[in-house]
C-alpha cells in the first residue's frame, strides 16, 4: 500500500487551513482599511500593505502543499510508501495549524494597527512592525514543514 492519500490529505492540510487563516485575517483588516479610506483615500497605499500582511500564511501553505505534490507524483516525483505519506502529513500540520492561528491573530493585529493609522498616519511604521510580530511564527510553522517535506524523499521507510 502506498500513501499517496495520505500526500493528497497533506496537501489539502496546508493549504485549506493557512488559507483560512490568511482569507480570515485579509478579511478582517480590509473591512478596516475601507473605513478608512471611504474617509480619506489618500491613505489607500499604507492600507494595501497593512491589509496584505495576513495573506502570507495562505502563500507559505501553498508552497509547502505545492511540494508535496511535486514529490509525491502527482506533479513529479514517485508514489510514497505508506510512512512517507504519513510522514508527509504530519510534516502539512505545522503550516496549516500555525498558519491558520497566526492568520487569525495577524488579521487582528492587522485590524488595531490599520485602526492606530487613521488616527495619525506616523504610525504606519509601529503598526508594520507589531503586525510583522505576527508574522515570526508563520515563518517558523513554514520553515518546520518546509524542512520536513524536503526531507521526507530521502528517509527510506
Amino acid at each position: 500500500m502506498n500513501g499517496i492519500i495520505f500526500a493528497i490529505l497533506a496537501a489539502t492540510v496546508a493549504t485549506v487551513f493557512a488559507g483560512i487563516g490568511s482569507a480570515k485575517g485579509v478579511g478582517s483588516a480590509a473591512q478596516t482599511a475601507m473605513g478608512v479610506l471611504s474617509e480619506d483615500s489618500s491613505m489607500f497605499g499604507k492600507m494595501l500593505v497593512l491589509t496584505l500582511l495576513p495573506g502570507t500564511q495562505g502563500l507559505y501553505g501553498f508552497i509547502v502543499g505545492f511540494l508535496v505534490m511535486i514529490n509525491c507524483g502527482i506533479l513529479g516525483g514517485t508514489e510514497p510508501s505508506l510512512m512517507q505519506g504519513l510522514a508527509y502529513l504530519g510534516a502539512s500540520f505545522a503550516i496549516g495549524i500555525g498558519g491558520m492561528i497566526s492568520g487569525f491573530a495577524q488579521g487582528k493585529a492587522a485590524v488595531a494597527g490599520i485602526s492606530m493609522c487613521a488616527k495619525d498616519e506616523k504610525n504606519f511604521s509601529k503598526a508594520m512592525v507589531s503586525i510583522t510580530l505576527v508574522e515570526i511564527y508563520a515563518l517558523l510553522a513554514f520553515i518546520v514543514s518546509l524542512l520536513m517535506v524536503i526531507t521526507i524523499p530521502n528517509i527510506k521507510m
